[in-house]
């Protein structure tokens, strides 16, 4: 690492990372086997991670610079929240694959994790050989399995029916606090600066999701986004996989005639056939770690990459 430089990305950035994050997915994946590129939108689109990042939690990343040249050759977010500490999206260029760029960046964030005293939690790809070695190697022990799965909807949604739809609702900006008591129940984390970022939708792309029970509680909410770069249902977490099911019901309108990504654990059985018979398609796997102290799940959960959630 001695060639290289690690700080903060700046607001001039921009063009340069979504260009660095747009050919590091696709040079690996495509290096793998992965069919057609990973991204298959325009690179300046692949900025829209930045800029959300940005929107809820500013300056919290860090990037590898070369120390001659100043060109950009990775980097990394991190999102503090009040009981954890997420652990987002990492690239590395591919020009700068094997310097050791990840895990001086995975150490950096560790390292904060550490000082503010709070587990450190990522979803990584369980494809991705090299950055789970880099992770169990760092301290991150795996917690959780998920099948990466890909549904296409139909401009009539039909199909698309389950019991307890009707308990789906919009959410609103009163439903943060009722959102946060239900996540904390179900994951052990509370985030409401992401829903209230994901509700007031103000880059137009979000779509959330409450369940609201008979006695106007909640048991649930789903955050979905629609990109050019990321079609994906999630973050959510619903108390059982029926709550769960109702909400990915409704929540797949938001998605006719495209398709969508959702991430469902492998064990919860019923949504896992409840996908298939969607027509649902396996296109990975993905495996929710920590570093730190994890008490698990009481219910379901769904995380997402944008923005990055264990």
């Amino acid at each position: 690492m001695s060639d290289f430089i690690l700080r903060p990305l700046a607001p001039d950035d921009r063009a340069e990372y979504a260009d660095m994050l747009h050919a590091s997915f696709n040079h690996w994946y495509s290096r793998k086997g992965w069919p057609g590129d990973y991204f298959r939108c325009d690179p300046h689109d692949t900025g829209i991670f930045l800029d959300v990042y940005e929107d809820l939690t500013p300056g919290c990343n860090v990037a590898a610079y070369h120390a001659r040249t100043g060109r950009l050759a990775g980097s990394c977010f991190y999102h503090p929240r009040p009981k954890h500490i997420s652990f987002g999206i990492m690239s590395v260029h591919p020009n700068y694959f094997g310097k050791g760029i990840g895990k001086a960046m995975t150490m950096h964030i560790a390292g904060l994790a550490e000082e503010a005293d709070k587990p450190l939690r990522l979803v990584g790809s369980a494809f991705n050989i090299d950055s789970f070695s880099l992770y169990n190697s760092s301290g991150f022990v795996p917690r959780e399995s998920y099948n990466d799965m890909v549904i296409t909807v139909p401009t009539d949604h039909s199909g698309f029916k389950v019991p307890g739809i009707d308990h789906v609702r919009p959410a609103t900006e009163a439903d943060v606090d009722a959102m946060a008591v239900v996540e904390e129940a179900v994951s052990g984390i509370t985030r409401h600066l992401d829903y209230g970022y994901a509700i007031r939708n103000d880059r137009e792309m979000f779509d959330v999701l409450v369940y609201e029970n008979d006695q106007g509680g909640l048991d649930g909410f789903l955050i979905s986004v629609k990109h050019p770069a990321l079609n994906m249902m999630g973050p959510a977490v619903a108390r059982n996989e029926a709550v769960m099911a109702a909400l990915l019901a409704r929540g797949a309108e938001f998605y006719r005639g495209s398709a969508a990504l959702v991430v469902i654990p492998m064990q919860k059985r019923a949504l896992v056939e409840l996908m298939y018979s969607w027509k649902a398609v396996n296109v990975e796997t993905h495996l929710f770690q920590v570093r730190g102290e994890f008490y698990g799940f009481d219910g379901v959960n769904l995380p997402s990459f944008l923005p990055e959630t264990g």
